[in-house]
Parts: C-alpha cells; sequence; structure tokens
C-alpha cells in the first residue's frame, strides 16, 4: 500500500510513524539479537514518554538465511495461519559484537546493526554489501479508520532487477511496479493473479520471502524509486533475507524453507487433451477424441473431463451426469483400456442443489459466519458453500468422496478454484483470521487433494492440475496458468506469468494450449502447440470450444504431431530436469536472468525461456512470423539445421508455422530418445546423444534416468585431440552419437 505523499508528506490520512532510532541491542542466549527503534528521536528521559516503540529481532535460521520479526503491539492475537517454515533444528548463528554495535552471520550472510539516532540493518555476502534497511524504511502506520500496518522497505542499487512475487502476467521485471499479494480469479490480463507468492529475487544475489499468509502489497521502486516496499496490515510483520549469490542459490535456500516440489509421474509428460469447458460432450464425444487422436498418430497420455461430468448446479457432488455418462465405470475402464489416465475437474465449493450440501452443513464442515450460518453465494453456482479445510474432519469427508472416484478408475485431479474466498463476517473452525486465510486456503485445499493421491498411489505418482497457490503450493504440483484468452498478446502474457511463477520457487508449470477463452485462430493455435510441448507439462485445453488438432485444419495435425514427437523424444533429457528441480528447487522452465544472471543483456528478457540448461525456446508471437531472439555469450546451434550463432547478440528471424527458435548452448550433450509413443517407455533402449560445441577438454556426464521400472544409464563423453569419445555403463538397445550433424551408431 502505499503510505507516502512524494517524499517529505504522507498520503491524506495516514500516520506514517518511522523508526527513527536504534536503542539496547542485546544478544539472547539462543543468539538472536534484539533491538529497538522509536518512532521519534529520544535524547532525554522524556523523550521516552507518549512515543511508540518497534521492536526489532534478528535470528540466523539456516545457512545464508536471517529471520526478521518487526512488532509494534505485542498484545494483539496471532490468529493464523501460517507459513510452515523448515529450518534445520540447531542451527545457531554467529554473533560478533564490538562497542555499540552487533553483526549477526548465518553461514555467508550477515546483517550488521549499529546503535544511535538513525535505524539502519545492513544485510551482505562475505564482506559484498546486499541491501539495508536504512533510516526512514521502518515504520508502523495508522490508516484513516484506525486500520494499523506495518512497512518496511530494503533498498536497491541502480540498475538492480527484481523478479517473481508469482505468477504475474505484466512485465517481467518488477521494477515500477505495484503488486499486491490476493489471490484473484481475474484472468490473465491484469494486475490480478491466481497465484500470489509473497517472495522475491533480485539481480544482486539475495532474495526476500515475507512470511505473511495474508495480504501483503510490495512498491517495487515504485513509492521510494530505490526501495523494495512490503507492508501487511496488523501490528507485526516477519520476513526472510536469503543468500544467493545465484539467483539459483537463492531459489535452493528458499524451497528449502518452504518445500520443494516432488516428482511427479512419467506419464504426466506426455500430453493431456480435453473436453474443453462448455462444450457438449458424451461418452461417444470422448472416445471421437481419443480414437481421433490415435487415427492421426498423435500420441496421447491424459484424457481430462472438465466441470459438466456433474450436473449443471451440483458441483460438487462427485456424481457423473448419468443423461451423458450412465456407464462412467465402465467408461473409465474402456478409456484405461487404451493406455491412457484420466483426469476429472473438481473445486472446493458445494452447490446448494448438491446432496452433498445438507450433509456438509449438518455436520459443520461448511464455513460459516460469525452469526453460525453457513456462507453462502450464488456467484459461481447457485447457494454454494465452501469446504472449510481447517476443520480436520471436513477435510476427511472431502478425500473420501474423491477416493470413492479413485476407485472407479480416475487418476487425478485438476483442482480448480480455491482463490474467491471472502473475508467479511467469516468463521472458521480453527479460529484463523479470515484475512489471512483468504490466500492460505488454497494451500489447505489442494495439500488436502494432493495428500489423498500421494497415500493410494505411492510417493512420485501423485499428481494434481491446480490453478490457486500461495508460497509453499509447489508441493502440490502441477500448476497451470488459468484463463488466458486465444490471441497472441494472450500467449505472451502467458509467458511471463509462467516466467514469474517460476522464479518464485514452481518447479512445474503448464498452460492451456491455444488459449482458454474464445476461439484461436488457426495460426494462434499452431504458434501454441510448439510453446506448450516445450513447456513442463502440456495439455490442450479450450472454454466453449475443443482443442483436437483436427478442428483447426490438417497442418495443425502435422505440426501437433512434430511437436508431440519432439517432445517425448526430450524424455529423458526432461525427466532428469524434474529430478534437479526436486533436489535443488531449480525450475525445469527458466528465464534468462535465471540461467544467464552475470549477462546484463538477458535481465529483462520476457519473450523466450530456457528448458533446462541446454535448451533454448523462443515462441513466435507474430502473425507475420516475424521473432526476436536473445543469444547470451556462446555459440548457440540450432536444433532443427545445426547452423550457428555467436553470442552475446539480437538476432531476428522468420519462421514457418511448424518452427520456431530452438536453440542448444554450446558444450551440450542432449539425450534424445527413439521410442516416442510413450512417455513411460525405455528411453535407453533406442537413444542418440547429440552433442552441441563440443571443443578439447570438454567432458560431459549423460544420465539417462530410471524411471516406471527401468534402470538408469549413464555415459561419459569426452572431446579430446578433435574427436569425441563415449563411455557406456548400463547402455542396452542401440544407441549412437551425433556429432556436428555426424552420426556413429
Amino acid at each position: 500500500m502505499k503510505f507516502s505523499n512524494g517524499y517529505w508528506l504522507d498520503r491524506e490520512g495516514y500516520a506514517v510513524h518511522k523508526a527513527r532510532g536504534l536503542l539496547d541491542l542485546t544478544v539472547d542466549t539462543a543468539g538472536a539479537v534484539h533491538a529497538y527503534a522509536p518512532v521519534r528521536p529520544v535524547a532525554t528521559r522524556g523523550d521516552t514518554l507518549n512515543v511508540g516503540l518497534i521492536s526489532a529481532t534478528f535470528n540466523a535460521v539456516a545457512d545464508g538465511v536471517i529471520k526478521v520479526e518487526l512488532v509494534h503491539h505485542r498484545g494483539r492475537r496471532d490468529r493464523g495461519p501460517h507459513f510452515d517454515v523448515v529450518v534445520p533444528a540447531d542451527y545457531r548463528g554467529e554473533v560478533e559484537r564490538t562497542d555499540g554495535s552487533v553483526t549477526l552471520r548465518a553461514g555467508s550472510l550477515a546483517v550488521t546493526l549499529r546503535e544511535g539516532a538513525d535505524w539502519t540493518a545492513e544485510f551482505s555476502s562475505g564482506g559484498r554489501a546486499l541491501t539495508a534497511s536504512l533510516p526512514r524504511a521502518l515504520a508502523h502506520v495508522v490508516g484513516p479508520d484506525g486500520t494499523t500496518y506495518m512497512r518496511e522497505q530494503l533498498s536497491l542499487r541502480p540498475g538492480e532487477r527484481v523478479y517473481g512475487l508469482g505468477e504475474r502476467f505484466g512485465a517481467f521485471t518488477k521494477n515500477g511496479q505495484r503488486v499486491d499479494i490476493w489471490n484473484e480469479d481475474g484472468g490473465t490480463a491484469s494486475e490480478q493473479a491466481y497465484k500470489n507468492i509473497p517472495f522475491y529475487l533480485t539481480s544482486s544475489g539475495y532474495g526476500v520471502f515475507v512470511a505473511e499468509t495474508g495480504g501483503v502489497s510490495f512498491e517495487v521502486g515504485s513509492e521510494a524509486v530505490a526501495r523494495t516496499q512490503f507492508s501487511v496490515e496488523g501490528e507485526r510483520l516477519t520476513y526472510y533475507l536469503i543468500d544467493g549469490p545465484t539467483p539459483k542459490d537463492v531459489l535452493r535456500r528458499y524451497t528449502a524453507l518452504t518445500g520443494r516440489a516432488p516428482m511427479v509421474p512419467t506419464w504426466s509428460f506426455g500430453l493431456w487433451l480435453t473436453t474443453s469447458f462448455t462444450t457438449d460432450y458424451d461418452e461417444r464425444t470422448v472416445m471421437s477424441f481419443i480414437d481421433g487422436m490415435a487415427e492421426r498418430n498423435l500420441p496421447l497420455s491424459v484424457f481430462h473431463f472438465d466441470t459438466f461430468w456433474m450436473r449443471g448446479f451440483h458441483w460438487c457432488d462427485f456424481v457423473w451426469d448419468p443423461a451423458t455418462f450412465p456407464d462412467p465405470a465402465g467408461m473409465l475402464a474402456r478409456i484405461k483400456e487404451r493406455g491412457l489416465r484420466v483426469c476429472v475437474w473438481i473445486n472446493p465449493y458445494i452447490a446448494q442443489r448438491s446432496a452433498l450440501f445438507e450433509e456438509g452443513a449438518a455436520r459443520g464442515y461448511l464455513v460459516r459466519t460469525v452469526d453460525g450460518d453457513v456462507w453462502q453465494t450464488d456467484l459461481w453456482q447457485a447457494g454454494m458453500a465452501l469446504v472449510d479445510f481447517t476443520n480436520p474432519e471436513a477435510a476427511a469427508w472431502y478425500r473420501d468422496k474423491l477416493a470413492a472416484l479413485l476407485e472407479m478408475g480416475v487418476d487425478c485431479f485438476k483442482t480448480d478454484f480455491g482463490e474467491r474466498i471472502p473475508v467479511t463476517g467469516i468463521s472458521w473452525h480453527d479460529g484463523s483470521d479470515p484475512e489471512k486465510m483468504h490466500n492460505y486456503y488454497t494451500h489447505l485445499y489442494n495439500r488436502t487433494v494432493f495428500d489423498l493421491l500421494r497415500e493410494r498411489r505411492g510417493e512420485g505418482e501423485a499428481i494434481v492440475f491446480a490453478r490457486s497457490a500461495t508460497a509453499g503450493g509447489q508441493q502440490f504440483p502441477v500448476h497451470w496458468g488459468g484463463d488466458n484468452e486465444s490471441t497472441y498478446a494472450s500467449l505472451g502474457e502467458t509467458l511471463r506469468g509462467g516466467l514469474s511463477l517460476t522464479s518464485s520457487g514452481f518447479a512445474y508449470w503448464s498452460h492451456d494450449i491455444g488459449g482458454f477463452e474464445g476461439t484461436p485462430d488457426p495460426s494462434v493455435f499452431k504458434r501454441w502447440l510448439a510453446f506448450g510441448l516445450l513447456s513442463s507439462h502440456a495439455r490442450l485445453h479450450g472454454s466453449n470450444s475443443v482443442r483436437v488438432p483436427w478442428a483447426f485444419d490438417e497442418e495443425a495435425v502435422e505440426i501437433a504431431r512434430r511437436f508431440i514427437t519432439l517432445r517425448l523424444s526430450l524424455m529423458p533429457y526432461l525427466y532428469r530436469l524434474a529430478e534437479q528441480a526436486h533436489a535443488t528447487g531449480t525450475p525445469m522452465m527458466r528465464s534468462m536472468f535465471l540461467e544467464f544472471p552475470d549477462d546484463p543483456g538477458a535481465r529483462d528478457v520476457d519473450t523466450q525461456y530456457m528448458l533446462g540448461e541446454a535448451l533454448l525456446v523462443a515462441p513466435v508471437m507474430d502473425a507475420d512470423d516475424e521473432v526476436d531472439v536473445y543469444l547470451p555469450e556462446g555459440t548457440w546451434t540450432s536444433w532443427w539445421d545445426g547452423s550457428t550463432v555467436t553470442g552475446p547478440r539480437w538476432v531476428h528471424e522468420r519462421h514457418g508455422l511448424d518452427s520456431l527458435p530452438l536453440y542448444v548452448r554450446q558444450g551440450s550433450v542432449v539425450p534424445v530418445t527413439g521410442a516416442t509413443a510413450d512417455p513411460q517407455a525405455d528411453w535407453a533402449a533406442d537413444l542418440t546423444l547429440r552433442c552441441f560445441g563440443l571443443v578439447d577438454g570438454d567432458e560431459r556426464e549423460v544420465v539417462v534416468p530410471a524411471h516406471d521400472g527401468y534402470r538408469a544409464a549413464a555415459f561419459r563423453v569426452t572431446c579430446a585431440d578433435g574427436g569425441v569419445s563415449v563411455q557406456a555403463d548400463g547402455a542396452r538397445g542401440s544407441w549412437a552419437l551425433e556429432v556436428d550433424g555426424r552420426r556413429v551408431e
């Protein structure tokens, strides 16, 4: 929230009480540093009267992580909820005291505080300054209606860029923006977002996680242009300063705090096809889609039933519409005979006409008002209520309904919605603060569903397709980009949203190929096929029109086949990226900044991305087939024809509808499988090691990961004396080496 009126004045009606000193530095027996900041200068005994005092506690909680707690009035109840932050139980920082100052160290990260007339907390890494809470930064604010806020500002150096803050559809670089962390069902074309994450990282080698589950307002160089400001309603504010030095290091430490993405099933990396939202369909329609994909040699992995698998006005009662699906168990069995998995749409709302409404209301499983009534609305479903996931019995009740679907043959769920959660006049079962529960509700919802799948299907076999999230939601993958439009402009905003989300700790991300709203022009659909099939996960989905490729034209079928085949050929590479994301928090899809943080030319690029460390993908977002691509330093090789370009430079290219810029980084060895009919095939049985730009002295270890009962295979590739040699361990079937277009079996 903006509290100032220029540099000198406060916003009308707001009293901004800024920290005006730093007093009484102490260190407790646990190694935490405590400081106190009066909100006006204190020079005499009399100055200690009638003045507010902010207490600040600094705690080293893990290597490279310092927790900061700022409190004005400590007596106000903290009803939660709170993020589940995991830190080593026995970690203790190092404290250095000098006359009037204290430095607290958490590995290479340090914060230094000095007693005196000005409030200052300086953060550094290995002696290098990172950021600081400077004079006039820390403040307690009282609004015109008596609402109070805590505000902090951290300094930005000239040229420093800020990224993250969840799935945001505006410019990838957040400088100059105001960002409100408040989940909304607002599409992909505005400042509203489904996945608001109070975490950012910067080009100066650090990140900040504001550990507040409710609304957080960020002013990124937009109120004080040399500071990132964040504020929350209430009397306390907690944040974590996270060291790098690289953005991948920041994400590794941040996801260690808030949770890492698990492995997801191998089959989930294949293509997902849906009924679309409001289209008319029954079993015959569904089977025609499935048969049509097979007849056209378009490999499919998952079929998804969207909302109208249930009856209108009944969402969610988890009952198949008998008019269109009279034999759901038999239909699911027939689909699974084709080797496919099945996903069905759900949301956490119970419509009044649903048979579950009375049951949930009678048992106290639905969210109530402070007067004891069931909270209801007609927005979305008539008379709908919310499942109260703060009630363990309600969560178990909801799980039991889903478990029956799993027993019927369903494999996973699309966990839609979870954003429009009321805050006025609401009473949660566990007494949570309604304002703080607004964003956190999605966490409880998705965790309930994901945990059921993990228990029933096993570790690494659970997956949802979720729309909403908050910090820590990366533990319940996969998330997709929400209701975009079927236009080139929306393709661009969708990509920007994905780059921001994967910069916020989320390893996997998908989107509706072709756009959700409207029917895409065939050229938009074809361009989106290439982008979607070179994303973490790939799904064909629309609103009032279907997305089967032949609904557009035969060229769309050919392009779909080309990129589905390419995707499945990359399965050993993609699955290794998933393993890396699970182990380190590095996402599969990466911004150019994330992969090339030392390249100033990469810092603001938001029209392309790296798929892992080797592949550069630049979707074409222009009806004239033109695209500009930024290539960082080194020699980049076209995947398609082997031509090379030396960076750093921008290149302008034209690509037909069946192509896009796809470059390979110098020194890469990409394992490509010939088993392209099924993502669960034995990738090592027919393998080619494609080498790009190796030079003498390069040595690469290429691992084809173990999966679905198949053993891992490893290959050591060495370039020496102008030649390339390979040592194989665990190879099976035929394999080949390809160097500069020359292939050796």
